[in-house]
């Protein structure tokens, strides 16, 4: 047993009896279920104050153009002018409701002037310089024999993916690397489910109807009702600790966790092809739980958590404060990395973080007790770790020999089992292709 997978089974025993407490001190000996509060607390003094109505008009045009807080105030107002026994009553109030859960968050001042371009805010390391005719990283997994992309319309189409050997050995050394990571930054590590209630994951801001969302949806005839596929962790995370009030001194909370994440992607932009946007892959995920005040602070810390992870793969990478009409409506602020991909010639994004503020708080009733007793509502953050397929795609093509080899960065050799540079793999089967005769 290595030393460096001692270290790893250490921290892990160590989150795991934290994760253990944890939920001993929140379900107590019954099974774990979900506790989604069924009435949500409104901000009725910032959404139904009509000195309001323009400022979060503007902010909906800014964001994606969804929510109509005219019609919010409207029904208020009617709210307020009938009693609750009223036979119109709930009717109303359930449409209240619905069209204030419509309301993107808050915009951070900062992003209200950036426009439709992102801000630049750095660069991080420098551009590889090639002395050699470098190549893509479809046709460097086709002649190392390292991956599997394409004829898989027999099993799951378009957007799906096979790693082999060394590629495969490379994800699960990126999971662990990230993991260890993480958890000696004070990381707990919860492992979630990746089949979750309808309400949950809308609860965190994701859309999941309509033609035009990313969200699967299981057939309610077959698997009961209202259960959909998790795009990410954060949401499972997230609902974990629905109705929970937590202690001023547990904070801030920061879980970790890895799962796979589904998203019915539909681009079909050339730049976009193979591994780089695919139905499911497997995440690292970074979700943080805190008092108002210091979620500004926690965003930039892990900000800074990512920009040393990719700096230590010995990336090229670019970090952008993305301007509003970019943030999911659950986001007050939201950092993308681009890493350099050489031979696609472009930046792709890799990672991002985001401060959702109370917005998933509210719909999911999460709050603390300050000092003084009295209660508030936490800011949740969310931020990726590790996205396999693109990280997979940068560091390919960055590492790549004028051999056909490709160089494992030295952070990752003692998660490989060797420092040898990864090669063509002749004892996996390589796909032949047979045409079938008429």
């Amino acid at each position: 047993m290595s030393l460096a997978f001692k270290q790893a089974l250490a921290i892990y025993k160590k989150s795991a009896k934290n994760e253990y407490l944890f939920l001993l001190r929140k379900y107590g000996t019954n099974s774990a279920s979900w506790n989604i509060p069924k009435l949500i607390e409104i901000d009725k003094n910032y959404l139904c104050n009509s000195h309001n109505i323009a400022l979060i008009q503007e902010n909906i045009l800014k964001r994606k153009g969804v929510g109509d807080i005219i019609l919010v105030n409207e029904l208020y107002n009617q709210l307020n002018k009938i009693k609750p026994s009223d036979i119109n009553y709930k009717d109303i109030e359930k449409e209240f409701y619905k069209q204030c859960l419509l309301i993107p968050n808050k915009t951070h001042p900062d992003l209200l002037n950036l426009g439709e371009d992102p801000h630049l805010i750095k660069y991080v390391g420098k551009k590889k310089e090639f002395d050699f005719p470098y190549k893509e990283f479809p046709e460097i997994c086709k002649r190392l024999n390292l991956a599997r992309t394409d004829q898989l319309g027999s099993l799951s189409g378009s957007k799906s993916y096979y790693l082999l050997g060394k590629l495969a050995e490379l994800e699960q050394a990126l999971v662990r690397y990230f993991l260890v990571n993480l958890l000696k930054n004070s990381f707990q590590l919860i492992s979630v489910p990746d089949i979750l209630p309808r309400n949950v994951i809308e609860s965190c801001g994701m859309n999941t109807r309509g033609d035009r969302t990313q969200v699967y949806s299981l057939n309610s005839n077959l698997h009961g009702p209202d259960l959909c596929l998790s795009g990410t962790s954060e949401i499972a995370l997230a609902g974990y600790l629905a109705e929970e009030v937590l202690d001023y001194t547990e904070l801030p909370l920061k879980l970790c966790s890895v799962s796979r994440c589904y998203r019915a992607e539909t681009s079909n932009l050339a730049e976009e092809k193979g591994i780089y946007r695919v139905h499911e892959f497997t995440k690292v995920e970074m979700f943080i739980v805190t008092t108002p005040d210091t979620s500004d602070q926690m965003l930039d810390d892990i900000r800074k958590h990512q920009e040393e992870f990719f700096e230590s793969l010995e990336l090229h990478f670019q970090v952008l404060d993305m301007p509003p009409h970019e943030l999911g409506a659950q986001a007050y602020r939201k950092y993308d990395i681009e890493a350099w991909m050489p031979g696609r010639n472009m930046y792709g994004e890799i990672s991002s973080c985001s401060n959702c503020t109370d917005f998933q708080s509210r719909r999911l009733n999460i709050k603390y007790k300050k000092a003084d007793g009295t209660l508030d509502y936490v800011h949740t953050l969310n931020g990726t770790a590790c996205a396999v397929p693109r990280l997979l795609i940068s560091l390919v093509e960055t590492h790549q020999q004028s051999n056909g080899t490709i160089y494992v960065p030295t952070t990752l050799e003692k998660f490989l089992n060797g420092k040898e540079p990864i090669k063509k793999q002749k004892f996996i089967p390589q796909l032949l292709l047979i045409k079938n005769k008429k």
